[in-house]
This record gives structure tokens, C-alpha cells and sequence, in this order.
């Protein structure tokens, strides 16, 4: 994920270009054109700031009195400016609020977004920020450091925007290029670019080099980001001791900067180490009990260690922490209720599935989820005819939720989907049971922990060997499903490969024949021209790739191909 650099320690005026007088004067008459949206449980200290704003010519202003309403405002406007006191009223506050709207991709890039505090709790708001807002606003201020604040923001954003442009489009080798522009031309913001230019690097799979950018950081200034930026990058080529080495010495220099634990569990768990990795993240997640993509890591992390108390208590945090946020799954509930069931609690299984009901009222998923929890449960019981019932229910069920979720283009739960098969097996249909895991094996054969979750349910059912054989015919029939389309392509035979690649896709829509059959509708609309249809058609599956994987290099030099096909006949792009 990209993320805007800590702007707390901002450079001095006399090295900005805004000591040139006529510059500050266009970008504070630039401010009175701005949206803006302030976030604020009281409604008169929402009406303080916006006459504060009115007295700097500002008159784009709207409110927001909790996390639910803003969400609904952004999803509406698009606002230039966000200033959201710390504390809300919904348990959250700004920071996760900020978290919140980026990982949701529900504000921009260049949108400014400051945190309003006391300074009592600015410390520890900033130790804890693992994705740091533009500024923070210390209470009480005046309007003049209001507007000295965003006046210095807006210039940031405005000097780093052709960055944000190309991110947004999907032209990341042009967001690399304008990374070296500012680099060259704005001496200012060189680590902001800097950072920009390594993420983007290793995004796109090129970690040598990612690595040269930040080891070119670290040589002018050791900070946490640079030193993880470059452990990341040594993962990802393999050496996992020397990443290993980094990331430790990131929790001991800077034991605020959170993230750094979370990629130390990472590569405890590619060596095998899931017990240190638990460990690792529970650490981490102690220190922002509030952070919920951490705390599901933890009920994962737990869960596949068999620690069946910690990863409940994981997961009842996350269910607390997202209820009414746009970050809350079904997968949660069905998680929790997992664990409870395999802890033999059914009592507590049953009401996580009743409260799940009651917060996804009228879904299909969560119906579904309730169905399969309670089956479990009753075949825990010993009550194996009442479970199968509510199976063939669930079968039933199923089909309409694939529906629905097809038509509407909604994500189905692939956990929820290994855990119908799980009581499909309990209740002995063996063959209903084995359809649900060869697809969902050959939808997700990219995903290790999903894997693990198909082989944890065919040991819990006694046919180990079962799981590795059915697991291993769809690794090689994925294998020669893709090689039909990739031989034709290198044959020279474009509209059969895309034809080969498109009938995969329908077959299996995994993540590698979504981007194989991108890039092949693009790279035959590269040599034979732009066609609409075609190109909505690869668009779609792109789209659906970024959903499953966002970071995938894979998917980022898709992007790039369908970027620099559009380019050249003219199309615009703009991806979300």
C-alpha cells in the first residue's frame, strides 16, 4: 500500500518555496476554493471552525458528526480538505477514520487530511499513525495557523500531484517519472518522493531496484520507513535473514512504528515460525488494540497455531471494533463462530451466528453463514439427520448467494465457502463437498492461507490424503489450462490465446488467468486497435484482480499494459 509520509516534522519555511510572497498569495487565494469537510462530535465546535474557515474566505464547508456520516458524505463529494478532531463517538477516531477512508480508497491521494488533538494526546497519536495524515492541528489555534497549515499542505499536494495523477490512473512507470521530476526540481520533498518511487518500484516486482531508492534514503537519513521500505525488498528476492535482521532493528530503534511487527510475523511465517509470528503480532496489536486489519491477523495467526482463546478474543475485538464501519465482514462473524465451535462452545458459536443475522439483516452471505454454524454445531451435538437438513438448505442457498453476487458483482466469501464443504463432508456428501473445494482451491490456489484452511477442514473430516490429492489435480489442470493460452500467444496467435484465456477465466476466475487474459485482450488491441467491447471485457477482469490483490505485481504490470494501450489510441483511464 502507498502511503503519504509523516508531515509532523515539516521542512522550515526559509527552505519552502513559500518564503516567495506571490506564491503564498495564490495558494491562499487558492484555499477559498476548496471543499472542505470537518469531522467533529459537537455540533458547536463543528460551527466554531466553519467561521473560522468563512473568516479565511472559505465557504465550501460541510459537517460530520460521527464516522457513518462521513463515509456517506465522501461517497457523495469529493472533498479537497478533511479536518477531523481525534476523538469521535462512534469508539473510533480520526486516525482510524483516516486508515479507514484510504484502505476503502474512498478519498484521493491528493485530498488534504489533518487531525485535530490536544496536546496531551499528540504524542500518542503520532507513535501510533501507521498511515500519518498530512498534518495535526495542536488546540486551541488561531485562523492564521489554521491557514499557514493548509496553506503549506495544498503546496505539498500541489507539488506531488502529477504523483498522485498517474497512481490514480494506473500508469505507475509515469508515476515513477514524475517521482524523479520532483526529485530533480523540488529538493523540499525529496524523501516524499523518494518513498513514492520505492513503493512503486515494488509494486511493480522490480526489488533491486526498490532496494537502491531506499538504501539512497538511508544514506542522507535513517528513518523507519526507508529501513522497512528496503527489508521488504531483500523478502522479496529471498533473503529473509537479512530482512529479518532490519525489521528487528526498526521494533527496537522506533517500537511505535507498528507496521515494522507486522512484517517481522510475515517472515516468521515464511520460515515456518507461526508461534514467534503470533507473538510478533500480538505485541503490535496490543499497542493499537484499535487497529482491526491487525487484530483478524492475530485471530488468523492464533487460530492456525491452534490457540483457539486468543484467536476468540482476536476476533470478538474486530466484530466490537467495526460494527456500522464500512471495513466489517461476515467473514468475521463466521471466523469467531469457527473457532467457538472448534473450542466445542456451541452455546457461544450459535449466538456470534444469531448476532450476525441480526447485524446483516436480509443478507444472503450472513443466512448462508448461520446455516453452515449451525450445522456444525448440531453435528457436534451428535444430531447428524437435523445438521444434514440444514446442509441441503445451505446447498440451496448457495447457489442463490453466487447468483446474486455474479449479477451484482459483489465478492463472495471463499472461508464461508470451505467451511459449507466442511459440513457438507460432516454430514456425508462427499460429493457436494468436493465440487465447493476444487473450485475454491482453483480460485485461490495463490492464497497460502486459504490452502491451509481447505487442509485443516480434510484432516478435521479424517481424509488427509483426500485433500492432497484433490489439491494437487487442480494445481496441475490450472497449470495446463494457462499454458494453452500463454503457447498460443508466444506462437504469435493472439486472438486464439485470448479466446483459450477467456474460457479459463470462466472455468477458474483465479487471480493469474484474470491478469493473463487482461493482458492478452490488451496486447491484441496493441497490434490490431482499440475495440470497446473488448476492452470493457479486460477491464472488468482487471478490476476483478485488483479486488483479489491490489499489491500483486502481477496486476500491476496489467495496469500498466492497459494504461499504455488506452494512451496510445487515445482512451482516458482511471483506476479505482
Amino acid at each position: 500500500m502507498l502511503r503519504l509520509s509523516n508531515c509532523v516534522n515539516l521542512p522550515q519555511m526559509n527552505t519552502s518555496p513559500l518564503d516567495n510572497d506571490e506564491m503564498l498569495l495564490v495558494l491562499q487565494q487558492s484555499l477559498t476554493k476548496k471543499r472542505v469537510l470537518l469531522v467533529d462530535r459537537h455540533p458547536p465546535a463543528r460551527d466554531a471552525l466553519r467561521l473560522m474557515l468563512g473568516a479565511l474566505g472559505v465557504t465550501a464547508v460541510h459537517g460530520a458528526g460521527n464516522s457513518a456520516e462521513v463515509i456517506r458524505q465522501v461517497k457523495g463529494n469529493r472533498f479537497d480538505i478533511i479536518l477531523s478532531d481525534f476523538v469521535l463517538d462512534d469508539g473510533r477516531d480520526g486516525q482510524q477514520l483516516l486508515e479507514e477512508l484510504r484502505h476503502t480508497h474512498l478519498i484521493p491521494l491528493s485530498t488534504v487530511y489533518m487531525i485535530i488533538t490536544s496536546e496531551r494526546a499528540y504524542t500518542n497519536v503520532v507513535a501510533l499513525a501507521e498511515l500519518a495524515p498530512d498534518d495535526y492541528l495542536i488546540k486551541p489555534f488561531t485562523a492564521e495557523q489554521l491557514q499557514a497549515r493548509l496553506v503549506r499542505a495544498i503546496y505539498k499536494k500541489h507539488v506531488l500531484r502529477k504523483i498522485y495523477e498517474q497512481i490514480q490512473r494506473g500508469a505507475l512507470r509515469e508515476a515513477i517519472a514524475a517521482c524523479d521530476r520532483v526529485i530533480q526540481q523540488q529538493p523540499v520533498y525529496l524523501y516524499d518522493a523518494l518513498r513514492f518511487k520505492g513503493e512503486l518500484l515494488h509494486n511493480l516486482g522490480k526489488t533491486r531496484e526498490a532496494e537502491e531508492v531506499f538504501r539512497r534514503v538511508l544514506e542522507g537519513r535513517v528513518v523507519p520507513w526507508a529501513k522497512m521500505g528496503l527489508a521488504m525488498a531483500l523478502r522479496d528476492r529471498g533473503a529473509l535473514d537479512e530482512a529479518e535482521e532490519l525489521a528487528e532493528q526498526v521494533t527496537n530503534e522506533a517500537p511505535e512504528y507498528l507496521s515494522a511487527y507486522d512484517f517481522l510475523a510475515s517472515v516468521h511465517e515464511a520460515k515456518g515460525r507461526l508461534t514467534e509470528a503470533q507473538r510478533v503480532l500480538q505485541k503490535a496489536a496490543d499497542a493499537s488494540p484499535h487497529n482491526t486489519v491487525r487484530q483478524r491477523h492475530v485471530g488468523d495467526t492464533a487460530a492456525r497455531n491452534k490457540d483457539f482463546l486468543a484467536a476468540e478474543k482476536a476476533y470478538g475485538k474486530v466484530i466490537d471494533r467495526n460494527r456500522g464501519s464500512s471495513l466489517r465482514s461476515i467473514d468475521d462473524f463466521a471466523n469467531l463462530s469457527r473457532v467457538l465451535v472448534e473450542r466445542g462452545d456451541v452455546t457461544a458459536s450459535r449466538k456470534i451466528a444469531a448476532d450476525m443475522k441480526r447485524e446483516w439483516r436480509g443478507d444472503k452471505q450472513a443466512e448462508l453463514a448461520a446455516l453452515v454454524t449451525e450445522s456444525l454445531c448440531l453435528d457436534l451435538e451428535g444430531a447428524p439427520e437435523k445438521a444434514q437438513t440444514l446442509v441441503d438448505k445451505a446447498l440451496e442457498l448457495q447457489q442463490q448467494v453466487l447468483a446474486e453476487s455474479s449479477g451484482k458483482g459483489k465478492q463472495v466469501s471463499q472461508r464461508l465457502a470451505v467451511d459449507l464443504a466442511h459440513a457438507c463432508y460432516a454430514t456425508g456428501k462427499q460429493e457436494a463437498g468436493e465440487k465447493i473445494m476444487r473450485q475454491v482451491a482453483a480460485e485461490n490456489h495463490e492464497d497460502p492461507h486459504l490452502i491451509e484452511h481447505i487442509t485443516s477442514v480434510f484432516e478435521k473430516t479424517g481424509q488427509p490424503d483426500a485433500g492432497k490429492a484433490l489439491l494437487e489435480r487442480v494445481g496441475k489442470e490450472i497449470i495446463d489450462l494457462n499454458n494453452k493460452g500463454v503457447l498460443a500467444a508466444r506462437n504469435g496467435d493472439l486472438e486464439g490465446s485470448v479466446e483459450l484465456l477467456i474460457q479459463a477465466v470462466n472455468q477458474v476466475p483465479n487471480l493469474q488467468f484474470l491478469v493473463n487474459a487482461a493482458k492478452a485482450i490488451f496486447s491484441l488491441m496493441d497490434q490490431k486497435g482499440w475495440n470497446n467491447e473488448l476492452a470493457a471485457q479486460g477491464y472488468d477482469y482487471l478490476q476483478r484482480a485488483l479486488r483479489k490483490d491490489r499489491k500483486s505485481p502481477k496486476v500491476a504490470s496489467a495496469r500498466e499494459l492497459y494504461v499504455a494501450v488506452a494512451k496510445k489510441y487515445g482512451v482516458d483511464t482511471e483506476l479505482n
